[in-house]
């Protein structure tokens, strides 16, 4: 197995976790922030008032998002799967 394969799969694998974990952390994200400007604003300090939307935001997220990131898996696996023979040989 040369390096610029392996380099090809790590650099493949690792699109393929950003794609799939950029939405929902960008959700998070944007979520914290409004969530901190607001205790900032009303200068409300509780710590779990930032818990519940973001959870409640990375989970719609997750749920909306949730057929896309199967379907780039399983294309990614597949094609994983069909280049086995050539990696292995």
């Amino acid at each position: 197995m040369s390096y610029s394969l392996v380099t090809d799969l790590a650099r493949n694998a690792i699109l393929i976790a950003m794609l799939i974990a950029g939405p929902v952390l960008v959700v998070a994200l944007v979520i914290g922030l409004l969530v901190s400007i607001l205790q900032t604003v009303t200068q409300i300090q509780e710590q779990t008032l930032s818990f519940v939307p973001n959870l409640l935001g990375v989970a719609a997220t997750f749920l909306v998002g949730l057929p896309w990131m199967l379907q780039l898996l399983v294309e990614y696996t597949q094609q994983l799967f069909r280049s086995l023979p050539a990696l292995v040989g």
